[in-house]
């Protein structure tokens, strides 16, 4: 499934490798380790005195949302947590200024028994099957994905590599973002399920069809938000904690570069949620447009 890079070469080249679909999967980066280290030292600290794979084992589902989403946002806050994902942008040979990213993510996804039903709080749930680009209805942009402590195969997320190009039933035509984002901004981002905040597969899918991403700490995947994706269901034990984040080359996005549509409905575009790595400044702003636009399919998708 993946197109292994281990040194850095053309910008140009590896947003295009994304673009068409490719999963680049990235190894031998001092930088992602000592992101790894860094971020390890951070959970750690933030969840002390439990150890936090095994967090699920001490805390309520409501506990633990409240702790996960205070971490998240301290993570996201941390200026070291950001000088570290910079060294790896560098290091790839991307220029800070020629790039946007949103928010730097911890993904908590707790250990549960196989037929336990718990809420699904946006800071705790399995993430359901989905293409990024079905809410934000940017085809430039890219996702990076690490793990932090090791994974396996059921604690994890899954690519559908065989579905790039091929359109699927969804739910993205009512999907409302400039509604979810209201009312996460008013009440906190679990006011707003994880189920609510995506648009949803409308047809049947074989589970089989995914890949599980098995890569080590220390290495990090890049892929495009149009491949469809999903949470592996975690009843391993352990609790899976990721890093992940998504950016857009700022070029690309006026330039109509980026992955084909070929099933997003959605009426909004979200450049907003991005911000130039280089000083914070927001994407929309230095494209002027708004935070969130009306997006309009071209006639040729």
């Amino acid at each position: 499934m993946y197109s292994s890079l281990k040194t850095p070469g053309s910008v140009r080249r590896l947003h295009d490798q994304i673009y068409a679909g490719e999963v680049l999967h990235l190894t031998d980066l001092p930088p992602v380790s000592a992101l790894v280290e860094f971020t390890r030292a951070f959970v750690e600290d933030a969840l002390h005195p439990w150890a936090p794979q095994e967090i699920h084992r001490h805390l309520s589902h409501s506990e633990q949302a409240n702790r996960f989403s205070q971490c998240q946002n301290a993570f996201a806050s941390s200026a070291e947590a950001r000088q570290r994902w910079q060294a790896i942008i560098e290091s790839l040979g991307i220029a800070v200024d020629d790039l946007a990213c949103d928010r730097l993510h911890l993904r908590f996804q707790p250990h549960r028994e196989p037929q336990q039903v718990a809420p699904r709080a946006r800071t705790t749930a399995t993430i359901a099957f989905h293409r990024d680009t079905w809410g934000s209805n940017i085809y430039a942009q890219t996702n990076w994905w690490a793990p932090i402590y090791p994974i396996t195969a059921g604690r994890t997320f899954a690519l559908y590599p065989d579905l790039w190009q091929r359109a699927l039933l969804n739910s993205s035509v009512d999907f409302d973002m400039r509604a979810i984002l209201q009312r996460s901004h008013r009440d906190g981002r679990n006011a707003v399920d994880a189920d609510e905040a995506i648009p949803h597969l409308l047809e049947a899918i074989e589970p089989e069809r995914g890949v599980a991403v098995e890569i080590e700490p220390g290495s990090l995947i890049a892929f495009s938000g149009a491949h469809a994706h999903a949470g592996v269901g975690n009843s391993t034990g352990l609790t899976r904690i990721s890093f992940e984040t998504r950016s857009i080359l700022i070029n690309d996005l006026p330039g109509g570069l980026g992955a084909f549509n070929v099933d997003g409905h959605a009426p909004w575009m979200t450049p907003g949620l991005f911000r130039r790595m280089s000083d914070g400044k927001r994407l929309n702003e230095i494209l002027g447009f708004g935070f969130i636009e009306p997006y309009r399919r071209p006639e040729s998708c």
